[in-house]
């Protein structure tokens, strides 16, 4: 049952995105785009190394929601963000979630959700709509 939450309440949680990741998200979501797989192919691009999907960066979001804030049981209604910063294979991630509202009389939540490296450069941003 997901606690009682109240506007500003905040958990984050911190990843290092591995090869392993990176592979096994490529079979799941059958993303297999060599700018994530391919070493030499993402020479030859403008971030001249592989990227990280940015749906498995967004993906931290979910375990935060549904494991800590607000929690078991949350429902996800809708997610929005945007990629500011490649993650690069080794990069750790904290991502974020704040309550920005409570939908009034419902039992919604919106949550500010953002995303930093360890450089402390904001990589992913955007807003996550719950039912608790």
């Amino acid at each position: 049952m997901p606690k009682q939450v109240k506007v500003g309440d905040k958990a984050s949680v911190t990843k290092a995105f591995t090869e392993a990741d990176v592979k096994q998200f490529a079979e799941i979501s059958l993303d297999k785009n060599p700018i994530h797989l391919d070493a030499e192919y993402a020479k030859n691009t403008i971030f001249k190394q592989r990227v990280v999907h940015g749906a498995l960066v967004a993906s931290l979001f979910s375990g935060v929601i549904g494991m800590d804030l607000p929690g078991e049981g949350t429902i996800a209604m809708g997610q929005t963000v945007k990629f500011l910063r490649p993650v690069f294979i080794g990069d750790e991630v904290t991502a974020s979630v704040e309550v920005a509202s409570i939908v009034e009389g419902k039992p919604i939540v919106v949550l500010k959700i953002s995303g930093t490296n360890s450089k402390g450069e904001v990589v992913i941003e955007g807003e996550a709509t719950v039912r608790v």
